[in-house]
């Protein structure tokens, strides 16, 4: 019997880790990024709900780095790291990145989903990081929680039902 105190949630624009039996877990992906790092071996894993591909285009006081993929990333793998994954065991899964909204115009500056894609791919490849397995695009929000005990990542797709991966 799972206590909902088992279950870590991550806000948008957040990120965290849990080490098993806790689960973890974000709703409300919709062109945001929902990208899992862990370690199966070792029962940890982190979730970062990213919002924006690039930090670069932040003007203000205070940079949420877990907003940003090119900060996020690399942020949530240090986060693993030091809870006690190893760097050479580390793979990701990621969902969401959906196109909620059709755009006429061609202006890729408001394809934020798929941007967000690209950016947590590139961020992953320059860690070497293997993505395992991913549920991205379309056009439907999604729920997901992982458990790192099993390295399950359950998705809730608006519409679409449930999957794992």
């Amino acid at each position: 019997m799972i206590k909902i105190d088992d279950i870590v949630k991550v806000g948008i624009a957040d990120l965290n880790v849990v080490q098993a039996p806790q689960k973890i877990r974000t709703s409300g992906l919709g062109s945001c990024v929902g990208v899992v790092i862990f370690d199966v071996s070792m029962k940890i894993a982190g979730l970062a709900h990213v919002m924006l591909p690039d930090s670069n285009m932040f003007r203000g006081e205070q940079l949420n780095r877990a907003k940003y993929a090119d900060t996020a990333v690399p942020d949530l793998v240090e986060a693993v790291l030091q809870l006690g994954g190893r760097k050479y065991a580390l793979k990701a899964k990621m969902a969401g990145g959906a196109q909620m909204f059709q755009f006429t115009s061609g202006n890729d500056m408001m394809r934020i989903g798929n941007r967000n894609i690209e950016e947590v791919k590139n961020q992953l490849d320059l860690l070497h990081i293997p993505i395992v397995a991913e549920d991205v695009g379309g056009q439907n929000g999604r729920t997901i929680e992982f458990d790192p005990s099993t390295g399950l990542l359950h998705i809730r797709t608006v519409n679409q039902g449930t999957k794992e991966i």
